[in-house]
């Protein structure tokens, strides 16, 4: 086996003079291997030597054991008349002038504090025998700042929270490397607009259904082809046929013939709802009736006392909802109840043991409620207060198939389907429009604009005629945002491992500081 040489340990370019062990670990003595030295300033060669002193200079560690390197370094002179500086001191590619740390152990420190940040680098740094701090971990993220890029042709852009609901900035991500290449510190349109203006070559702008990029976009780069993104749309497509819903929710509460609320079949919390349910009502109702004389929605807002948002919804029927009862943990076990009813078991303590015996981890005092109301039902009136699903339920059930439904469900669509025909013409218009994106068939596009917007999902199909280009481009082309999404996804890892205190500077090191 060949023997090992100290002068394997360290880099290129120097010799060593000796090595001895100490209690942290192994110390080098290094010199340089080159006689002579390049003069920073005029990159004349010099040779004549003025003085020397030594540095220490931490290395990557061996086997687990520290290295630190002990650096003679020579002053030279400089001779050439026509250069400013007289002496200077000797230069190495290892090495950065003044640093405590070699080239490749800074790389490799580099790297820990990119991916984990300030605290855990450190942490992590000191296992693997590698003494720094975490203040200069940030340091050296911060000098080192993002690397450049190439000038990007097709680029997504879309917003991310600096804190959710209050602060959002911009993220532009390079769809063709898969990189992000800038964070900007707000999402308004003013500074989108500026950036792209100042990337000309940009050709295709993927972007996400809000208007404000869009905007910023078409000022910047009116030649650019903007292009809609399509987990947007089939999420935009299914919130408008869940809000048709919404809105058709009194409707199919007739259909299933749960029109009458008997306040004494109600339990405290339901009352409690029930009481709230018919304060909405009555505001409802008084906007309404202001709306109905001709009154603008401004004057209406400062008679009320309303926020201008709240009467927009009234008015377009976002707020019509109605009340049903609460959902109980006894759910999956209602079938089974029932049958035990129809055999004449009515005593809830005798229930509630059996229950138990099946797997439901509720208390007595639910079983009873659950018995007291049912036998309040047998004697009440056939049309009181039935157990109606909520807006969300009712879109779910109508949108999946009919092979993955219980009977109940199967009874409840039914209902729905022969009595709110409406919905279920906007339910056909939402799924043919989410075909048209899966299967990318543009063609069939003009015709769907044309039937939507005699439907209730009509505010959709305009949105949709408004941002008719750009969803184009999304079914014909291969781009869409799903990258810019990827790369916020890992934006937030690297907030939430600094806590949510990183600045712009930072996250941008972090984020754009490695391939």
């Amino acid at each position: 086996m060949q023997g090992f040489e100290v002068s394997e340990l360290i880099p290129r370019g120097f010799v060593v003079e000796g090595a001895m062990k100490d209690d942290d670990g192994f110390v080098i003595a290094i010199r340089g291997a080159a006689t002579v030295c390049r003069c920073p300033t005029c990159g004349g060669v010099c040779s004549r030597v003025h003085s020397q002193y030594r540095r220490r200079l931490g290395d990557l560690p061996a086997a687990g054991v520290r290295i630190a390197l002990i650096l003679r370094t020579r002053r030279f002179f400089c001779d050439a008349a026509a250069c400013g500086r007289r002496i200077f001191a000797e230069r190495f590619e290892a090495v950065e002038p003044r640093a405590r740390r070699t080239s490749r152990l800074d790389d490799v420190v580099h790297c820990l504090a990119i991916v984990l940040g300030g605290r855990p680098a450190a942490s992590l740094s000191r296992r693997l025998n590698v003494e720094v701090s975490n203040d200069t971990l940030l340091r050296m993220v911060r000098r080192r700042g993002p690397r450049s890029f190439p000038p990007p042709t097709i680029v997504g852009i879309d917003d991310w929270a600096w804190r959710r609901n209050h602060r959002y900035g911009t993220l532009v991500c390079d769809l063709e490397r898969h990189a992000t290449i800038a964070l900007l510190p707000d999402r308004e349109p003013a500074t989108a607009e500026a950036w792209l203006a100042q990337h000309s070559q940009i050709c295709v702008v993927a972007r996400d259904r809000g208007g404000g990029y869009g905007v910023a976009a078409q000022r910047a780069l009116p030649h650019a082809i903007q292009v809609a993104d399509r987990w947007h749309l089939m999420e935009n497509a299914s919130s408008a046929f869940l809000d048709a819903v919404r809105k058709s929710m009194r409707q199919i509460r007739t259909a299933m013939g749960a029109t009458v609320i008997n306040p004494s079949l109600l339990t405290f919390a339901e009352r409690l709802q029930h009481e709230g349910y018919l304060r909405r009502e009555e505001t409802n109702a008084a906007i309404l009736s202001l709306f109905e004389q001709g009154i603008a929605i401004k004057e209406i807002v400062r008679r009320t006392g309303y926020s201008r948002g709240l009467v927009r919804k009234i008015l377009r029927g976002q707020r019509s909802d109605i009340f049903r009862v609460r959902q109980s943990s006894l759910e999956p076990y209602l079938p089974w109840l029932d049958e035990q009813w129809e055999a004449g078991c009515r005593n809830g303590a005798a229930l509630w043991r059996a229950l138990r015996l099946r797997g439901f981890r509720g208390c007595l005092r639910v079983v009873s409620e659950w018995s007291a109301r049912r036998k309040k039902v047998d004697k009440a009136d056939p049309t009181a207060l039935g157990r109606v699903p909520s807006a969300r339920s009712v879109a779910r059930l109508l949108a999946i198939g009919r092979e993955r439904l219980s009977k109940a469900e199967t009874i409840t669509v039914a209902a729905t389907e022969s009595g709110v025909a409406v919905l279920v013409e906007a339910r056909e218009i939402i799924l043919e429009f989410q075909g048209i994106i899966r299967r990318k068939a543009l063609a069939d596009l003009d015709v769907w604009i044309s039937r939507a917007p005699l439907s209730l999902v009509a505010a959709f199909a305009n949105g949709v005629s408004k941002d008719r280009a750009a969803i184009e481009a999304a079914i014909s082309l291969p781009w869409s945002n799903g990258q810019t999404e990827g790369q916020i996804c890992r934006l937030k890892l690297v907030k939430r491992q600094m806590y949510g205190r990183g600045n712009l500077d930072l996250l941008q090191a972090r984020v754009m500081g490695l391939a």
